[in-house]
């Protein structure tokens, strides 16, 4: 006698949502991130100082993190808190240096005073740096597994501040003006910055035939290098509608900078990744990947632009 097979139970229907498309997640994380910089850029100094101290702390926790896929043992907290240490004293510096002197003498003495704590406080940091990276590595000497000698620890941690760090606290001096701090200097060179990256990738695509790097960034070419260039000097005729006080030779030198150095900083965080061999610096903005990542381009401009600050005036 046969039996007809019993018939299995119908497939449940799936649960849940379908996962995020990734343009979806760079969309939505892309404009959650835009507002808590441009609002805390334009609320105040010290919001300003509080996003980029963090901002900071996590490109160089990013860094250390890359590093130590290749073996090295730089230290993050040690290193993150010392950054954090840097980035207030050059504030501290800034700000001093942003206080308008001519009201009264009162205010030039207080001016010296905090210029000559800030700047001690500094130096100090600077000068006891290596010493405090050093004796970090005779504490934990011998490390287990250690395959790098302890010197190379403490060479990487000092390239992580002088890489990552440094550049990012002078974003001080530039969002400091002599009447103080002024959000409209940094709003400026936010859009120069955002105009080479747009300029860049359009003209890229439209035009790039001629590879820029091939061997760092394959994407990059020489088509969208002058695309991101021409549009960059243009937002920096158009920063007159912004910044009215500064003379159109300066906006377009500051547009130049960010033009080249801007690129340059990309590429270098490009053969930075390619070294490790990761495809991003972190995961902190899905679809964006790291704050490396999207700061990359600041690690170089903003040295020049604090030395172009200080010698025009």
């Amino acid at each position: 006698m046969s039996t007809s097979p019993v018939p299995s139970p119908p497939a449940e229907p799936p649960t849940g949502k379908p996962p995020m498309s990734n343009l979806a997640q760079r969309i939505i994380f892309g404009l959650i991130g835009a507002a808590l910089l441009l609002g805390s850029v334009w609320y105040s100094a010290w919001t300003f100082a509080l996003f980029f101290a963090v901002v900071q702390m996590r490109m160089l926790w990013e860094f250390y993190r890359m590093m130590r896929e290749v073996g090295y043992k730089p230290g993050a907290i040690l290193g993150g808190s010392i950054s954090l240490l840097i980035f207030v004293g050059v504030y501290a510096l800034s700000q001093a240096l942003g206080v308008d002197t001519d009201t009264s003498g009162f205010h030039t003495l207080v001016l010296v005073g905090d210029l000559r704590v800030a700047g001690q406080a500094l130096l100090g940091i600077i000068l006891l740096l290596p010493i405090i990276l050093i004796l970090r590595e005779m504490a934990a000497w011998p490390r287990e597994n250690q395959q790098l000698a302890p010197f190379a620890n403490v060479g990487v941690a000092l390239l992580g501040l002088l890489y990552v760090s440094l550049p990012m606290s002078l974003f001080n001096v530039v969002a400091f003006g002599n009447q103080g701090y002024d959000y409209r200097r940094v709003f400026a060179l936010l859009l120069l910055v955002w105009s080479s990256d747009i300029g860049a990738y359009a003209a890229g695509k439209t035009f790039g035939k001629h590879k820029l790097a091939p061997k760092i960034s394959p994407g990059k070419t020489w088509e969208g290098a002058i695309g991101g260039f021409l549009l960059t000097l243009a937002m920096g005729w158009a920063l007159g509608y912004l910044l009215p006080e500064l003379s159109l030779a300066f906006r377009l030198v500051v547009a130049g900078v960010v033009a080249i150095f801007g690129p340059l900083g990309d590429l270098a965080e490009s053969m930075l990744k390619r070294s490790v061999g990761v495809k991003d610096s972190g995961r902190i903005m899905p679809g964006h990947g790291g704050l490396l990542d999207r700061f990359d381009a600041f690690l170089f401009i903003l040295p020049v632009l604090a030395l172009l600050q200080l010698i025009w005036g």
